[in-house]
């Protein structure tokens, strides 16, 4: 019975994880404006003015107030690297996959302390992982910081940002990534599980 419970305390805390993990790196997406329609030219001579654009609430501001992450932090991750386009996934893509991660923060990054590394350290510590995740991913995950996991849950399409969705949904089972991908919490080195 004992053992049971602590199975079930175990499997909760790593689904918990993984669901913060997931939700954390979601990218927040404000409405675009919708522009408001221009009086006719009969309606503009009896209407009062509008309010200035700078009297409306920013949409931002909603976010911020709802408890956002840092404004910005997800900026600079819809695209790859090099600044090229995600492509769209393939049709053999699945809907779900799942997925570990090793994680290496830097100065910056979403909840990363104020004396991580420094971006080039973290990506430096994350080429060097790639190896030892390749033939032994829990030890490299052993390696990583906090939020390193080998099993990260089930993810669909959708819920993390472009270039890391494109290189988890393209990946093959069981392979490790070959390049570390640069994410709003950190440099990740990733293997798909299924």
């Amino acid at each position: 019975m004992q053992r049971t419970t602590s199975v079930t305390v175990g499997l909760l805390a790593v689904a918990a994880l993984a669901a913060a993990l997931v939700l954390g790196l979601r990218p927040k997406r404000t409405p675009e404006p919708t522009p408001a329609p221009k009086p006719s030219a009969a309606a503009s001579a009896s209407a009062t003015p509008a309010p200035s654009a700078s009297v409306a609430a920013k949409p931002e501001a909603e976010g911020d107030a709802a408890g956002s992450a840092e404004p910005g932090v997800t900026d600079g991750f819809e695209t790859f690297p090099d600044g090229g386009k995600v492509p769209e996934l393939p049709a053999s893509a699945p809907a779900r996959v799942g997925f570990g991660a090793v994680v290496f923060s830097y100065r910056g990054a979403q909840g990363a302390p104020a004396d991580a590394r420094t971006k080039e350290e973290a990506k430096k510590r994350a080429i060097d992982a790639i190896e030892l995740a390749s033939k032994d991913f829990s030890a490299a995950v052993a390696k990583g910081d906090r939020g390193s996991t080998t099993d990260a849950g089930r993810v669909p399409r959708g819920v993390i940002e472009p270039p890391i969705e494109y290189v988890l949904f393209t990946l093959e089972k069981g392979k490790v990534h070959p390049e570390p991908v640069d994410t709003p919490k950190g440099y990740w080195v990733v293997r798909r599980n299924e």
